[in-house]
């Protein structure tokens, strides 16, 4: 019976030594601020929705600002648009 008393204890000691720890001292650390005084954060602004076009050649959808522009339409790349352009003359 000595023996748990002195395990419950020593337990005891650890668990108020590591909770100490665990904290930090108030001391030292400066005052939080009260829920009226903390800085709101603003939401991530969004870039707006961008258009889609589909390539000319292969029917691919892309972003506009990703398209490479030619006398057809949109293409999606550079072999696309050589090819298409090279069909009509």
């Amino acid at each position: 019976m000595k023996l748990l008393f002195w395990v419950l204890v020593l337990a005891l000691f650890f668990f108020v030594l590591g909770f100490k720890r665990g904290r930090p001292d108030r001391s030292t650390a400066p005052p939080a601020p009260s829920p009226s005084q903390r800085p709101v954060a603003a939401p991530a602004a969004e870039p707006p929705p961008e258009d889609m076009v589909s390539c000319a050649e292969c029917g691919t959808h892309l972003p506009i600002s990703e398209s490479l522009p030619g006398r057809g339409g949109h293409f999606c790349c550079a072999d696309h648009r050589v090819r298409f352009e090279a069909r009509l003359g």
